[in-house]
């Protein structure tokens, strides 16, 4: 039996964060978690590009570009969208959900979805490094892993 594995390794890779600006009481305690797992993990700061957009809504088309770029192996989306009194959640939501992995399968580069979607910004900032850990430090987790799991992958 062959298996393949990750590993938790950003040691001689490139890593593109795209963060949203939109509730950035929250997404900047994301990208916290996200750069300093990547430093943590062997990786540098040179080898970090961080793409900053208006919203989550806006995470797949930058996203796009940035793997259209070439200059980086694997991508992080970190943003959050609170649940409000409208369908706007809603539609956000599943529409970065759709648009990040759109993307994903499209480009073939090894992308990871830390987009919280949260009932209120207790339950948000819960998850970006208080009771519920930082899920911008998961993404990040993600991201190592992922990109080695296709690097095997393309070729076995």
């Amino acid at each position: 039996m062959k298996t393949l594995q990750g590993t938790l390794s950003a040691a001689g890779r490139t890593f593109g964060i795209v963060v949203s600006r939109f509730n950035s009481l929250v997404t900047s305690q994301l990208l916290t978690g996200a750069v300093d797992c990547l430093l943590r993990h062997g990786g540098t700061e040179d080898a970090l590009t961080v793409v900053y957009v208006p919203g989550a809504f806006e995470l797949p088309q930058a996203a796009l570009q940035l793997a259209h770029a070439g200059r980086v192996d694997a991508i992080i989306c970190l943003g959050c969208v609170i649940r409000g009194a409208t369908p706007h959640f809603d539609y956000i939501a599943g529409e970065v959900t759709r648009g990040v992995g759109a993307v994903a399968l499209q480009t073939g580069v090894p992308m990871t979805f830390g987009v919280l979607t949260t009932d209120s910004l207790e339950q948000a900032l819960e998850r970006a490094g208080a009771k519920a850990g930082n899920k911008g430090w998961d993404a990040a987790m993600s991201a190592m892993e992922l990109l080695h799991v296709c690097r095997q992958l393309k070729t076995t």
